[in-house]
């Protein structure tokens, strides 16, 4: 089955289309066999596992899940951002064999492509450089009737076609290999952002036969730091340019035999240090049957440093306990963040167009992260002054949406995640005063539920005063305390929300670069998603090829401010 997800594109193959002075004849080209001078056929790999353990414990594959993925990556590579037509660069029939007959009485296979019994032939016709863009094919696996540990067994994978030369693969298959469950970690009572966790890390050996050497790695996100070495770990960032995905990692290697069946802690606790800011940081780890050997070529493969101080050790655990296949804990919850929503003021006369900025605040001290929703959006309300309309929005508002029913005079906006500790976002609205009302206001608020981790909800609120007498009544407007009155705008340097592109979300208060047309508040005051979400793709075209050609159309996938309700009203942190 084909995973498009994978690489979070959106895939369509486009062929057979003729569409008359389009593309001139012979646009379209492929490499092959049949060129002048008889060029040389086009390499072909594999992508694929090495090696594959499977447990005993193992049930059938899930439906639509694979343990094995098999790809094909021809030479150069792929853009996996690009934007346009992306070409094979060989048209032609080519077949690809998959043969597991070596499993026999080792496993039980389900093979793609309509197998008969052990062997699957699967037919194909484009290649295209790179993996991105090639055919991929799932293999199951499942222990059978006479599975035994320390069973082996091989998957072959081999191709043929004609211009093409493929480089065949195998797959080692052990059943009842070593098998390593987690110990489970839990938040200390208490325990509060600032405060250092001391994580009894710790596994079991579950699987059929003894580990040879033990590699645990550890990770951190950006509020939690690791401030004890050890001389048998290395450490790197990964992803230090991606506040969602930026992890502190630990990488650690043990000698020895690590028997099935028997519990193993670390000598002592690693100590896991938090910011100030740190709210639902996520802290995981694993522990894995691996050589120091290649522990080695591990950390050969990114920028490691090696640590400096004693060694960590592992010894045989005094207690059991819960054990897990992925130990994660998210963590501090204790603290809080303060979203402060700020309006401004304007004068004008009928006719005129008034500039009005719409703020918010982060002021601390928690970060949003949004990290389990991989960034969603934090929604909010803007209520247009009576007597006016707007001539102009943000790109991260629209006008706001109940059940598919626009609500006049009620714009939508979407602030990016994460959102740092002491940050803002701007929303620069222009405003055409259709009738002038003296001392016109227009609300700007979140939806109202009961968040656990906004810590002064007072100044949930803003307003939008235009005329005004300096008597409005604005409560939750002006400044962090919720106190009356003020024109906002107050608060450290961002990002403004402006509606241009802020990408994924850098976590700098940069606009989520979406438009705000889907959602709405339902009667309790969630915001609902009303399913008109509109995508901000950009720049896309269809491009149609002509008779014979056959091409893969790609458009970058930018997140939709509208994406349902799960990131609205600062929930996600």
């Amino acid at each position: 089955m084909r995973r498009h997800s994978r690489h979070r594109l959106w895939q369509r193959a486009v062929g057979g289309l003729t569409v008359a002075g389009m593309l001139a004849a012979g646009a379209v080209g492929t490499a092959n066999a049949e060129e002048p001078g008889g060029a040389a056929p086009i390499p072909v790999a594999f992508t694929g596992p090495d090696s594959f353990d499977l447990s005993l414990q193992a049930g059938e594959p899930a439906e639509g899940e694979a343990q094995i993925e098999v790809g094909l990556k021809g030479p150069g590579e792929a853009d996996p951002d690009h934007e346009g037509v992306i070409l094979p660069i060989h048209q032609g029939k080519y077949t690809v064999t998959i043969d597991a007959t070596g499993l026999e009485g080792v496993a039980d296979v389900d093979l793609p492509c309509d197998a008969d019994g052990l062997v699957a032939v699967c037919t194909e016709y484009e290649l295209y450089a790179g993996d991105v863009y090639n055919q991929n094919w799932d293999i199951g696996l499942a222990p059978g009737a006479e599975s035994e540990a320390g069973d082996t067994g091989t998957i072959t994978v081999t191709g043929e076609g004609e211009g093409l030369e493929f480089t065949e693969h195998g797959i080692d298959v052990l059943v009842g290999g070593p098998e390593f469950r987690m110990r489970a970690l839990t938040e200390p009572e208490g325990f509060a952002a600032g405060d250092t966790f001391e994580a009894p890390l710790g596994f079991r050996n579950v699987g059929g036969v003894a580990a040879d050497g033990v590699i645990l790695r550890f990770t951190g996100s950006r509020g939690l730091s690791f401030p004890q070495e050890y001389g048998n770990c290395a450490y790197a960032v990964e992803n230090e340019g991606n506040l969602i995905r930026m992890r502190r990692v630990a990488l650690c290697a043990f000698e020895g035999t690590f028997e099935k069946g028997t519990s193993y802690e670390v000598g002592e606790p690693v100590k896991v240090s938090t910011a100030d800011f740190a709210l639902n940081d996520v802290f995981s780890y694993s522990f894995t049957a691996l050589s120091p050997e290649e522990a080695d070529r591990l950390r050969a493969g990114g920028d490691y440093r090696q640590g400096k101080g004693a060694e960590l050790t592992l010894r045989q655990a005094k207690g059991d306990g819960d054990h897990v296949r992925y130990a994660e804990l998210d963590f501090p919850t204790k603290n809080t963040y303060d979203l402060d929503l700020t309006g401004d003021r304007a004068d004008g006369k009928k006719g005129e167009t008034v500039a009005v900025d719409v703020t918010m605040h982060n002021r601390g001290p928690g970060w949003i992260g949004s990290l389990r929703a991989g960034g969603e959006p934090i929604g909010f309300t803007v209520d247009i002054p009576e007597g006016a309309t707007v001539a102009k929005a943000p790109r991260a508002c629209g006008p706001h949406n109940v059940e598919g029913v626009e609500q006049p005079g009620s714009y939508l906006c979407w602030a990016g995640t994460p959102m740092l500790e002491d940050s803002r976002e701007d929303f620069a609205f222009e405003l055409r005063i259709d009738k002038v009302v003296e001392g016109a206001k227009g609300r700007i608020h979140m939806p109202k539920w009961d968040n656990p981790w906004e810590g002064n909800p007072a100044n949930d609120d803003g307003w939008i005063v235009l005329n005004g007498t300096g008597d409005e009544e604005t409560p939750g407007d002006g400044d962090s305390n919720g106190s009356t009155g003020g024109t906002g705008g107050s608060g450290s340097e961002g990002k403004g929300g402006d509606g241009e592109d802020g990408g994924e979300g850098d976590g700098d208060g940069g606009s989520t670069g979406s438009t705000g047309t889907s959602g709405g508040e339902s009667a309790d005051g969630r915001l609902a998603s009303t399913g008109t979400t509109a995508l901000t793709a950009g720049g896309l075209a269809l491009l149609l090829l002509a008779a014979g050609g056959t091409a893969v159309v790609t458009v970058r996938r930018r997140r939709a401010a509208g994406a349902g309700a799960g990131g609205a009203g600062g929930a996600a942190a």
